[in-house]
């Protein structure tokens, strides 16, 4: 055991049981499971990703490479969990990444081995040849070997929540600049919430033992924490990261509600998306603690100095008994104190620096000196050490290491804000004005001691209540250490042997150098060449310190280089915590129709029709496939009546003076024509003259419209007449309203329709009453609604509308007089085959790349008035022989079958996009005529009906004879929808 006698912040009183690989342990109260594993002696935790070289723990914060664990069994397994960060709960079960059978033996071990095979930028050159090998070999062996943890490859039991939050001051990070501020805006009356990912606030106050205000750092926290509690206006959120800053004051977060917990409590969030919508916020994030790049720096029991100080002095734990030290800063002497603080051993302080004095300490001090090496394989035993010429071996079990602290500036960066470097304080500094709002404080500001960060924060704070119009208070600042430490930059050790820098990914100082050399030193490039960073810690202490390599390298300072860009998410943040509760069935809202209960009696299949259910066919039984049922439907309409609900449709109101002026200009045809009782086609354009949309709009009455759209584009079409209304034409008198969901609408075809109409109309329905094309306020079974004799299927037919609490009633009542008539209910199968059978398009051929020019609907482009597209549609290439064109195909064979997506060729033609003629958007079995039939668009279609030409789909292996003719097969002339 390595658990320190005394001293540390967790709860000793109490043991909480864990495993590790099987092996089962034990650790207290506030433990990490970095800490846990520390204080029962264990020092190998993993495996590198490329090489496999042994992994110990690194770090004590979020920027750990190494310890990554699967935390969990079962279905709540998670790959990727960093150790440093989750909270020791009794029962947690852990399991080591990356090795196999262990990692203590791991026979992927071998590709250390390979090593000068496989640096930076191999896989660009070993993958290339031969080229028959990529499909076979290495695509296969890539797949096989990519990632780190493995998914669980089981339905997540648990739920996950999304919500939002509003404050006046959002202060990340719970460090002393991030409780001094929070504190003065709380103090001040301001709405305030303080975030950290912590599960204990504090900090680095956490892990010092300078006194604050007469007291330990720690105990100082814990009493801001407590007065903040006790605020009503203050949100504490501990486990909580401020993961991205995002246009308007918006920033995301994740927390961790119940994750921490073996089995969260039923109905409780495992963690929850956070949307925090901040007037002014400060990030008090603080520094993240770089390393030094030297030979064997990746040994397990080499870790930050900060994080070693962090485990003697929070947790009480001894990573190691005969401790070394190396640092280039006055900071790393903090650790060395700590070392001999806690009675440890303090084999050695190695500063790098010359003329510098450190405190007085018991262990060797050897200044102007450099780490050159380090031995033992699962674990650390020594270091080498070069100082006054000559080398020397030190015994060891730990080696701390610090070279320096990059303030924590990712946010800052979210909105392109760029890093600048400070020469004074051998650190890139953050530029906050990117991001409106954000002010900056402590360590992540740059200062570096207690006092500067707690008047820092107190400082951020005061200023962005002055400009919320709030007094801040200015309270009294508690008496804080204010020694700024000293740094001399030292980014690696020219020394023999490989010295790494990006210690997830493998990447060494020789890499850095390969890229270079290969013309990829420019960081993105590098970066990309090299995979630096590209992991789950984001290069959080490799990438400054790469980008010192680099310009070490070359000659150039940290400013020259630059650095990458950096975007959200700070931290790796789970797809589910992202979704939130939209899973499963609530993956997106689930829209029923008004016969969704019948169809679903009556065991209809359900298609999905943008966010509605609709029933796809209505089987029977002795149906021996879902063809039988399409079939007789069509035969329905065809022969008797059919009842199709198309509620789904879109619905929009227009009313108002302007109504018809505003129809005129978003529908290519006329419409303030259109006399009351009357029902017109239209065609609706983008700006760029591609078709947008089609539909019916009928005229209820002077200045009321009823609008209809596809079901796919009822919201795009609302949204795109409220832009005419708000933006292109202000001046037009116009409401648009959405009533999709207010009205119930079922379709009623078929040359028995009328029949049905007699039975639930109380109006006269005959032709000369109600034409083609007509419309009115009907009344239907006693219930006012309305009735447009209009039709998709090309038959005889009306649609219905009650309003839609009536529609279940109304469903039902139609199937059964339908029935008694020898028709019944259809689907959307046979809907779709009705209207491919009369030559109707649909999504499927309105997919944005065709103009109404290729659908045949040039007639109906009006050249007498103004309309969105029209100057768009009428440019060079928008029509003409050489568009592709709208037609009908069938196949010469009419046994063949057609495939939809299919690609059309010239007769002799090479398959090759070079030669294509057109392709096929719809088919279908046409009933009525026996053999397959299809919609497309062929170049110069309409000139060419009857030419044969060729179906080809190379990837489902058909080339097949195709004759081409009219859209529409059935009823041409529309003799049958007339009557």
């Amino acid at each position: 055991m390595s658990r320190l006698a005394s001293g540390g912040l967790v709860d000793r009183s109490r043991r909480l049981s864990f495993t590790f690989d099987g092996r089962s342990l034990t650790g207290h109260p506030g433990d990490t499971l970095a800490s846990a594993l520390l204080a029962n002696g264990v020092r190998l935790v993993g495996r590198s990703f490329k090489y496999h070289r042994p992994r110990g723990i690194f770090s004590a914060g979020s920027e750990e490479p190494n310890a990554l664990m699967e935390i969990g069994v079962g279905a709540r397994r998670t790959p990727n969990t960093r150790a440093t960060r989750v909270m020791l709960t009794d029962g947690l079960v852990a399991r080591s990444q990356n090795a196999w059978p262990s990692p203590a033996f791991d026979l992927m071990a071998v590709n250390d081995l390979a090593a000068p095979l496989l640096g930076a930028g191999f896989y660009y050159k070993t993958f290339m040849w031969p080229k028959s090998f990529w499909e076979k070999v290495y695509e296969p062996l890539i797949r096989r070997a990519a990632g780190l943890g493995r998914l669980s490859v089981q339905d997540d039991p648990d739920v996950y929540d999304q919500a939002f939050a509003h404050a006046d001051l959002l202060v990340i990070g719970a460090g002393p600049a991030g409780l001094m501020a929070a504190l003065e805006a709380g103090e001040a009356g301001a709405r305030v919430i303080l975030a950290d990912e912590d599960f204990t606030f504090g900090g680095r106050l956490n892990a010092e033992t300078a006194p604050l205000a007469g007291a330990a750092p720690h105990a100082w926290a814990a009493h801001t924490v407590a007065r903040l509690s006790a605020m009503p206006n203050v949100t504490l959120m501990p486990r909580t990261t401020v993961f991205g800053a995002y246009d308007g004051g918006m920033y995301g977060a994740v927390q961790e509600v119940a994750g921490h917990l073996a089995a969260p409590p039923e109905g409780c969030p495992r963690e929850t998306h956070w949307r925090i919508a901040a007037k002014a916020a400060v990030l008090c994030a603080g520094a993240i603690e770089r390393p030094v790049a030297f030979p064997g720096n990746d040994r397990p029991g080499v870790m930050l100095a900060s994080a070693l100080r962090a485990y003697i002095t929070r947790f009480g734990v001894a990573p190691g008994q005969r401790i070394a030290v190396f640092t280039n800063n006055d900071d790393g002497w903090r650790t060395a104190q700590a070392v001999e603080a806690a009675g440890l051993t303090l084999a050695a302080l190695i500063d790098s620096r010359e003329g510098v004095t450190p405190p007085p300490l018991s262990g060797r001090v050897i200044t102007s000196a450099v780490v050159t090496g380090t031995s033992g394989r699962r674990g650390l035993t020594g270091v080498s050490v070069r100082h006054d010429g000559r080398s020397e071996d030190i015994a060891a079990d730990c080696l701390a290491v610090s070279g320096g602290w990059n303030p924590t500036l990712h946010l800052t960066a979210h909105l392109g804000g760029r890093p600048e470097w400070d020469a004074g304080l051998a650190a890139f500094m953050p530029s906050a004005t990117h991001v409106p709002g954000l002010r900056l404080a402590g360590a992540a500001a740059g200062a570096f001691t207690t006092a500067g960060a707690l008047s820092g924060g107190q400082a951020a704070a005061a200023e962005a209540l002055t400009t919320l119009g709030i007094t801040p208070p200015g309270l009294p600042l508690p008496e804080a250490e204010d020694d700024a430490p000293r740094l001399t930059p030292l980014w690696l050790v020219p020394a023999r042997g490989r010295a790494w820098v990006d210690l997830q990914n493998d990447v060494t100082t020789k890499d850095i150098a390969t890229a270079r050399d290969e013309a990829f030193g420019a960081p993105e490039h590098l970066k990309r060449y090299t995979t630096l960073g590209m992991a789950t810690d984001q290069g959080k202490t490799s990438n400054v310190l790469a980008l010192g390599v680099l310009g070490a390298l070359t000659g150039q300072g940290p400013e020259e280089v630059g650095t990458t860009t950096f975007r959200p998410p700070y931290t790796p943040v789970s797809i589910a915590a992202l979704a939130g509760r939209h899973a499963r069935g609530a993956f997106q809202p689930m829209r029923k129709a008004p016969s969704n209960a019948l169809a679903r009696a009556r065991g209809a299949p359900m298609i999905e029709a943008r966010l509605w259910k609709r029933a796809a066919w209505f089987p029977q039984p002795g149906d021996s496939s879902w063809r039988d049922a399409c079939d007789r439907e069509v035969r329905f309409v065809r022969e008797a009546v059919g009842v199709s609900d198309v509620s789904t449709l879109g619905k929009i109101e227009i009313t108002g003076p302007d109504a018809a002026a505003l129809l005129d200009r978003v529908y290519t045809g006329t419409f303030s024509t259109l006399a009351p009782g009357r029902v017109r086609y239209g065609v609706m354009l983008r700006e760029d003259g591609f078709v947008f949309d089609d539909g019916t709009t009928a005229c209820l009455g002077p200045g009321h419209y009823v609008m209809t759209t596809t079901t796919a584009n009822a919201g795009p079409v609302l949204r795109h007449l409220e832009f005419c209304l708000q933006v292109l034409w202000p001046e037009l008198d116009a409401v648009c309203a959405s009533v999709t969901e207010g009205w119930a609408q079922f379709a009623v075809a078929g040359p028995k329709g009328r029949a049905l109409l007699e039975k639930v109309i109380a109006e006269d329905v005959s032709d000369a009453a109600f034409p083609f094309m007509a419309c009115g306020a009907v009344s239907v079974a006693g219930v006012p609604g309305r009735l447009f004799r209009i039709s998709f299927s090309g038959e005889r037919a009306w649609e219905i509308a009650v309003p839609s609490g009536y529609g279940d009633a109304l469903a039902r009542l139609l199937a059964a007089e339908a029935e008694a008539l020898g028709g019944g209910l259809y689907g959307m199968e046979a809907l779709n085959v009705l209207r491919i059978e009369k030559g109707h398009v649909t999504g499927a051929e309105l997919h944005g790349r065709t103009t109404a020019f290729d659908c045949g609907f040039a007639k109906m482009m009006s050249s007498k008035k103004d309309y969105v597209g029209r100057a768009g549609a009428a440019r060079p290439g928008l029509n003409g022989p050489e568009r592709a064109q709208l037609v009908g195909v069938k196949p010469v064979d009419r046994a063949a079958k057609l495939l939809a997506g299919a690609k059309f060729l010239n007769p002799g033609a090479e398959a090759v996009a070079a030669e294509e003629q057109g392709d096929l958007t719809s088919v279908c079995h046409s009933p009525t005529l026996g053999h397959m039939i299809g919609l497309g668009f062929v170049v110069n279609g309409r000139a060419r009906h009857g030419e044969v030409i060729r179906m080809v789909d190379l990837l489902r292996g058909a080339d097949t004879e195709v004759e081409i003719c009219a859209p529409h097969f059935v009823d041409p002339e529309g003799e049958r929808l007339r009557g």
